[in-house]
């Protein structure tokens, strides 16, 4: 598939979680329709807070307008949450004088951005 560069200029910072390799997406007033920009190659912070960001769209592909909501994604099969090598102990302890039930225990473990 033919692409060609495009230059996404924001007048401010972007979210601290885009990176290089996420999927841009935008959508027009509407909201209805999602087109896929592509994976974003560049971002530069420039002096005046703004960001440029660079990405190859396919030539096929009408590209956002001013108005367009730009957003990204995160490839999923790079940032899964299933956690691999690490272990955690848990000890629970009850120094009431009373006899007191533990209903439920539950963890949620993922990878933090970099």
């Amino acid at each position: 598939m033919e692409t060609q560069e495009i230059i996404l200029l924001f007048p401010f910072a972007l979210n601290a979680s885009a990176q290089i390799g996420d999927y841009l997406y935008y959508t027009n007033d509407e909201g209805d329709t999602i087109v896929e920009i592509g994976a974003i190659a560049t971002i530069t912070i420039n002096a005046n807070g703004s960001t440029t960001v660079t990405a190859q769209i396919p030539v096929n592909v009408i590209p956002p307008t001013n108005s367009s909501f730009i957003f990204f994604a995160k490839e999923s099969r790079a940032n899964t949450s299933n956690l691999k090598g690490y272990f955690a102990e848990a000890q629970f302890r009850n120094d009431a004088t009373t006899e007191v039930e533990l209903f439920s225990v539950g963890s949620e473990v993922f990878q933090s951005s970099k």
